[in-house]
């Protein structure tokens, strides 16, 4: 860990925050989910750079060390796509593998989709393919209490979240989001609510790394975080019959609560998901959840350097 340089690169007059180890040729970026920040890579950046890659983890804008954009409330997942191609030519690179978790997913493919010069490969974890736009999530399938749904309401998460220290709010979402179950809060709760005080951290999330956590979403607050991704899921990209056609690679947990939303299960165990990334390989770990990247850092490393290495750059 100690190796891991820290710098700030200014990208579209923003300064973000730049986490990176490795001197090797080939470039992979890394892109977090909610609720982390370029720590939640931290096994998978070690592990890369020992076998030859530049591993590069960054903040996205308005989250962690990075400086938050003027408006958030006008922000949307596709301003992710412009700060991460202008996040390579500040680093001088002309082509890189992009990884990503979570929310982190989106941008990804919509980059390679809209910049396929730019990316060699993409891989994710946790979530398949998806544009954002109305149908995205399908919240109306779900009950009025899903998590998505409550933190799409202006000032509804702010006032859950602030009931609490942010160093709970983040222990809280952590230990609901490794289960298996999508968190759904009854009509007279709040998301914050389900959480049962005195359920241990989960055994492969330390009481260092929810402080490190912590201590970042205190600087940062949560406002962009609830714009993006959660209320700008449903903001369309203009974007149509769109193919990400380079190798890419799913990562999936069997005991994500992913697999939960619906037709979601369908969309990726019954190959759909391949109408969008035809050169897409799917790999599912049995005993995974929506953290398996820290859960099972040793496996997803494994699977994340056997797919890179087969790629050209």
């Amino acid at each position: 860990m100690e190796k891991i340089k820290h710098s700030h690169v200014e990208v579209k007059g923003l300064k973000l925050h730049v986490a990176e180890i490795g001197s090797g040729s080939k470039a992979v970026v890394f892109l977090h989910g909610f609720p982390e920040i370029w720590y939640t890579w931290r096994h998978q950046m070690i592990a890369l750079a020992k076998n030859g890659y530049r591993a590069i983890a960054f903040d996205f804008r308005g989250y962690g060390l990075s400086e938050q954009p003027a408006e958030p409330e006008k922000q949307t997942m596709f301003d992710l796509v412009d700060e991460i191609v202008g996040l390579l030519d500040s680093l001088n690179i002309n082509k890189a593998f992009l990884v990503g978790k979570d929310f982190g997913a989106i941008p990804g493919y919509l980059t390679a989709a809209v910049h396929p010069e730019r990316v060699a490969a993409v891989i994710t974890l946790g979530i398949p393919f998806m544009l954002p736009g109305p149908s995205a999530i399908q919240n109306h399938l779900l009950p009025r209490g899903f998590y998505i749904t409550r933190w799409q309401e202006p000032g509804r998460a702010e006032a859950d979240f602030g009931r609490f220290p942010v160093k709970s709010v983040i222990r809280n979402i952590y230990t609901l989001f490794s289960r298996s179950e999508v968190p759904i809060a009854a009509d007279d709760q709040e998301i914050m609510d389900l959480f049962d005080p005195s359920t241990a951290l989960p055994p492969w999330f330390s009481e260092e790394d929810l402080a490190t956590y912590a201590s970042l979403y205190e600087k940062s607050g949560f406002t962009y975080a609830l714009q993006v991704p959660y209320r700008s899921l449903k903001v369309e990209t203009g974007l149509s019959d769109v193919k990400v056609t380079i190798p890419a690679l799913l990562i999936m947990g069997e005991k994500d609560y992913v697999f939960k939303f619906p037709g979601m299960e369908d969309y990726i165990r019954s190959g759909a998901v391949k109408q969008f990334v035809p050169d897409l390989e799917i790999i599912y770990i049995p005993e995974g959840n929506h953290f398996v990247h820290e859960q099972l850092p040793e496996k997803v490393n494994q699977l994340i350097i056997e797919f890179l290495d087969k790629q050209s750059i």
